[in-house]
């Protein structure tokens, strides 16, 4: 990518998307496309195709989604599948019509058969069953490999899809219910810091394993894609591949894992607490395991330059930096005054 080219990312407020707007500017692209929701809402395909026609963007990076952890998937799922459907599909087409020279698709290790062998290779895909507690976004985002693997053998277009491993990192969000594993847990631990209880429960048996990538990692991997050389990019996108047998998607992954419960662990260390963790059995465990094979990826020159307790002490700063935002945020607008504060209550402020 030259440095003045066009590029859109879609989803440039989330953890991944800011990750990746945050790498470019640093490298000096000065020509990023950027769009809030409320300025293009990318469900509606009047207004994506509109955005597209009058910014002719030349790359894309697809990373904006309907997301959420376990719960909110469980409790959810038609939004999940809908919501998602209609984002991707609508970038995915406006790309291919106006002429997009290569695109980024953002998917999740959800995607792979819940029993595939481990580590999970790019080849297992379709290859049996979803894990059921998330079906239903999963099914959103196979459908999006699908639909650019598609467009690839029906019209020549270059478009990859990059499956990353449990992302975290600054401007996550960290609703205790609808979050991800990690923001989860540093919300729970810091409120059992500052309300003085000695107790956390977690959702499971905290035997699951699970392996965790830093955001600024991940969107250097996906700098990377976009930046290959013309003949890489095109035999990962399948451009070279007569028989069309492998889906141009890759795994973006650290290639260790641990436990839920060591995870809890090394959380409560970085926050400054040692509580007594309670693990509730009758919640869903999710998937036993999903460590990725990043081969692919490495092969390309990258590697994971984050280790995960320096990652997870600079998530928690930024945790701190935001959680009176994020406390006032979530209550309900009538026990809010025009300060935005609850009346009648400070909001607590964070340890440092």
């Amino acid at each position: 990518m030259d440095l003045s080219d066009k590029i859109y990312v879609a989803g440039h407020t989330g953890l991944l998307g800011s990750a990746v707007v945050g790498r470019l500017r640093r490298a000096g692209y000065e020509n990023l496309l950027l769009a809030t929701h409320q300025e293009l809402d990318l469900t509606d395909a009047g207004a994506v195709r509109r955005f597209f026609s009058g910014n002719r963007p030349r790359y894309v990076l697809l990373a904006a989604a309907k997301v959420g952890g376990i719960l909110a998937n469980n409790t959810f799922p038609a939004d999940f599948i809908f919501d998602n459907l209609r984002i991707q599909t609508n970038v995915i087409h406006e790309s291919w019509h106006h002429g997009v020279e290569r695109l980024l698709f953002l998917g999740s290790s959800c995607i792979y058969p819940r029993l595939a062998p481990q580590p999970l290779r790019e080849e297992s895909f379709l290859g049996g069953p979803l894990e059921s507690t998330n079906r239903a976004y999963a099914v959103a985002k196979i459908a999006g490999i699908e639909m650019g693997w598609a467009y690839n053998r029906q019209y020549g277009s270059r478009f990859l899809a990059a499956m990353p491993t449990n992302l975290y990192g600054p401007s996550d969000h960290y609703h205790l219910q609808n979050s991800h594993l990690i923001p989860a847990l540093i919300r729970k631990m810091h409120e059992a810091k500052i309300t003085g209880c000695g107790e956390v429960v977690i959702w499971g048996s905290g035997t699951p394993r699970r392996e965790f990538l830093h955001s600024e990692d991940a969107a250097e991997a996906c700098i990377l894609l976009l930046n290959l050389p013309l003949q890489a990019f095109n035999e990962l996108a399948g451009r070279n591949d007569d028989d069309q047998d492998v889906a141009p998607l890759v795994n973006i992954g650290c290639g260790e894992d641990m436990t839920v419960r060591e995870l809890a662990d090394i959380v409560a260390e970085v926050v400054g607490i040692a509580p007594s963790l309670v693990f509730d059995s009758s919640k869903p465990d999710g998937t036993a395991r999903k460590l990725l094979d990043s081969r692919r990826l490495r092969a390309l020159g990258w590697k994971p330059r984050i280790g995960l307790r320096d990652g997870l002490r600079q998530t928690y700063a930024d945790f701190c930096s935001r959680f009176n935002e994020l406390r006032i945020n979530e209550l309900p607008p009538s026990e809010l005054n025009p300060a935005g504060v609850r009346p009648g209550k400070s909001v607590t402020q964070c340890a440092s």
